[in-house]
């Protein structure tokens, strides 16, 4: 396995850029652009999976409501549309400001105040205010996003975030067929209340129920067993091709990497930053607009938001054990999956109901046979890889999970199955926004 980023108490110095062209004019593929700056800033924190999502949902909707500030007739707001979401217009008044100049200005605002580290983003705003020192709309537009920012703001402090650090905390259960922490660092599980948090456009987290997962039995001629068998196949047998595919989308912040006594921590992108980085791809790709870009932006991280709050929902309902910890009782004591196994139960796949859902609602964006390169994880080592489609790239992210050793056969196509609703939900409740994208 090929150590990516390794940091060993490094201190970041990020580089940031409005990369504006000579006219000083904000255009789409800007947008991209700063939500890469945003997504650094989350792998250097070791954001997890499930709080990136959160981050990137708000992040992007503040950034698209201050766009849509006075075009809603044609990109309308998400106030009354997301769960508990209302913006009031007028708290923010403003007569005249430059909307594109706004729109990236609310998304660094945002970041500011979401990200642990968010005041790296005070660097790209006090460069966009040098640039447009000399702007008449400047001010306006900076109070605009500011006013816009501070009301979703608001909106966040009431989804249950704040609450999860006093509620109980998890205790493994006793019996082999629950979780355990894993190896190598044998970490706490995280986030185990998450499924309790307000969601986005889903009803709640519990609106989509998988099936009891296969139980555990010791039984040879089990299910069960016949799960843990398929795992350490593929991890005697699997081709170079089907490796690649694992490594690809492994995602996993909080690997570590131990070489004797020393361990290195592995700063990699979340999946839910794997797929905005796609969707960036895809926008550039298509030459939308930067209305287009935020509202496809946040269409995709509120979709991605609400799959991983019903994902862990059923993980911690179903609680199963992962397959490290299977296979080793199993088959060989000594095992390890390719990929190292993220701290949290197995049930059902994240990256499967993430990646599912993300593709169905950006296949109704930009259609079947979507074709793009995506090279979101070059930065961390890895060649880029071409796909199809989006829903070629979804099935893909999920059996990367078997051949990587992190997941059991079931937890993947239940996964999948969930993602499938997650996304389809979305896309109903959300047509009259999408068909002003195409």
């Amino acid at each position: 396995m090929k150590i990516r980023f390794i940091y060993i108490c490094i201190v970041l110095n990020f580089v940031f850029s409005t990369q504006l062209n000579a006219q000083h004019k904000i255009i789409s593929n800007h947008y991209a652009k700063a939500l890469k700056n945003v997504t650094d800033i989350m792998v250097n924190d070791v954001t997890s999976p499930v709080a990136a999502s959160r981050y990137y949902a708000y992040i992007n909707l503040a950034s698209y409501e201050t766009n849509a500030f006075f075009i809603n007739t044609s990109y309308p707001s998400f106030s009354g549309t997301l769960n508990g979401f209302f913006i009031d217009k007028s708290k923010v008044l403003v007569d005249s400001f430059d909307t594109s100049l706004a729109t990236i200005l609310s998304l660094y605002m945002a970041g500011e105040k979401f990200l642990p580290s968010g005041i790296e983003l005070r660097k790209p705003i006090d460069s966009i205010a040098k640039v447009y020192a000399s702007n008449a709309y400047y001010n306006n537009s900076y109070q605009l996003a500011k006013g816009i920012v501070e009301q979703v703001i608001a909106y966040a402090k009431l989804d249950g975030f704040t609450k999860l650090s006093g509620m109980q905390r998890y205790t493994p259960k006793p019996g082999l067929g629950f979780w355990k922490p894993t190896p190598p660092v044998f970490m706490a599980s995280i986030e185990p209340n998450w499924g309790k948090l307000r969601t986005f456009l889903i009803d709640s987290s519990k609106q989509f129920t998988t099936p009891v997962p296969i139980a555990f039995d010791t039984a040879i001629s089990s299910k069960f067993y016949t799960l843990a068998k398929e795992v350490y196949n593929y991890s005697k047998h699997a081709t170079k091709q089907q490796q690649d595919i694992a490594m690809f989308w492994d995602c996993n912040p909080f690997a570590v990497q131990q070489i004797g006594h020393v361990e290195f921590g592995l700063k990699k992108i979340s999946p839910g930053g794997h797929w905005l980085g796609i969707v960036g791809i895809a926008c550039n790709s298509k030459k939308l607009t930067l209305t287009k870009t935020a509202l496809v932006h946040t269409l995709l991280s509120v979709t991605l938001a609400d799959a991983f709050i019903a994902c862990w929902q059923e993980k911690y309902t179903s609680d199963r054990v992962r397959p490290v910890t299977v296979v080793q009782y199993f088959f060989n004591p000594k095992w390890q999956p390719l990929l190292q196994t993220p701290p949290f139960p197995e049930y059902v796949s994240g990256h499967s109901v993430a990646s599912s859902a993300a593709a169905i609602v950006l296949t109704k964006i930009f259609g079947d046979g979507f074709a793009f390169t995506d090279n979101t994880e070059v930065e961390f080592g890895l060649p880029i890889r071409k796909f199809t489609s989006f829903n070629a790239a979804a099935k893909e992210a999920s059996i990367s999970r078997l051949y990587g050793g992190i997941h059991f056969r079931d937890a993947i196509e239940q996964g999948i199955w969930l993602g499938d609703q997650v996304g389809l939900f979305v896309n109903q409740k959300t047509s009259s926004y999408i068909k002003n994208i195409k």
